[in-house]
């Protein structure tokens, strides 16, 4: 039985502990569709796989129906995303604080060494392993073969991302000589203590404990994976990520909130929205977590806009963010 929490997405995606609906994958015959052998034939020509390899792979690949219901439709909150009040349940409650401090006790020696390195903040990383995987506690088991044929070669709103995703795949099973059947990771095919999907795997292994191997389930490289990803993404250390701030009432609507675009720090005063810290940037993404009660707000500088490309999700990044105000 998959029971699992991500994805946190890779892409996002920090909920591994979002439970199926309890149907295993099927018998499938991905092999009838034309689309399949055109994808075979180029992994041939382009990739220099065997043909014979291709077939009996995709032969044994089944159709997971659950991966398929989270991206077919019109979204849901909580399918391939979780809402806020699921974030503060299973990621910023009182046992994964905890774990998040002796986590950074445990790993600090690495921590540090990665933060001198590429010049991030290690607390961050922390929030990273925190959302993503619980510490390495929930790496996902569903098949990740199955997941991505799947979402590959079935109509959904993705359909075009995870088909790249199946094509990285391949090429890192074979980079890596993994058993690319025994693969297993989050629904949307994320794998490892930072839940990242083949792409990004290959693009930002690390082999931070230095055993000659980059392994997206060893701590150390996935601590070294994502201090990369953060420096890669311009992190500024010493520079804001967040503030929170206050407003009149319980629901904020008088500016439309998005870590995608900015906002003059002007515009977002003159609407009545006050800074609890400082904030020194001239722009800022205003972002609103909903809770039950109210929302809360705040305003996020350049840095916090390096979270989010790991996962487009506000609040995926205040979840972070938190994490590592809770560490400091």
């Amino acid at each position: 039985m998959k029971k699992i929490k991500l994805l946190l997405l890779t892409v996002l995606l920090p909920f591994l502990l979002l439970a199926n609906d309890d149907r295993p994958p099927v018998s499938y015959n991905f092999l009838a569709k034309k689309e399949v052998q055109k994808f075979i034939t180029m992994m041939v020509k382009k990739y220099h796989f065997k043909r014979s390899y291709m077939t009996s792979v995709i032969k044994s690949a089944k159709l997971d129906r659950d991966t398929l219901a989270r991206y077919t439709g019109k979204y849901k909150v909580g399918t391939t995303n979780g809402p806020w009040e699921r974030y503060k349940a299973h990621v910023l409650d009182k046992e994964s604080l905890r774990k998040a401090k002796k986590f950074k006790k445990q790993y600090y020696s690495t921590l540090r060494r990665a933060s001198r390195q590429y010049k991030v903040d290690m607390n961050y990383i922390v929030g990273f392993m925190g959302v993503e995987s619980k510490f390495g506690e929930y790496t996902g088991d569903y098949n990740i073969l199955d997941a991505l044929a799947t979402l590959a070669f079935n109509p959904n709103r993705m359909k075009k991302f995870f088909k790249s995703e199946f094509k990285h795949l391949f090429l890192f099973a074979r980079e890596k000589g993994y058993d690319i059947t025994k693969l297993e990771g989050s629904f949307a095919g994320a794998m490892g203590c930072v839940q990242q999907v083949p792409s990004m795997a290959r693009k930002h292994k690390s082999d931070f404990n230095g055993d000659g191997k980059t392994n997206p389930w060893d701590i150390e490289d996935c601590i070294g994976s994502i201090a990369k990803f953060m420096h890669k993404n311009k992190w500024r250390n010493g520079h804001v990520v967040a503030v929170p701030t206050k407003f009149k009432g319980k629901r904020f609507t008088r500016l439309k909130t998005s870590h995608r675009r900015t906002l003059s720090t002007k515009t977002i005063y003159k609407a009545g929205v006050k800074p609890q810290k400082p904030f020194n940037e001239s722009r800022a993404y205003l972002l609103k977590t909903r809770n039950t009660t109210h929302d809360d707000i705040y305003m996020g500088g350049k840095n916090f806009r390096v979270l989010t490309r790991y996962n487009n999700s506000t609040s995926y990044g205040v979840a972070i963010h938190l994490i590592a105000q809770y560490v400091k």
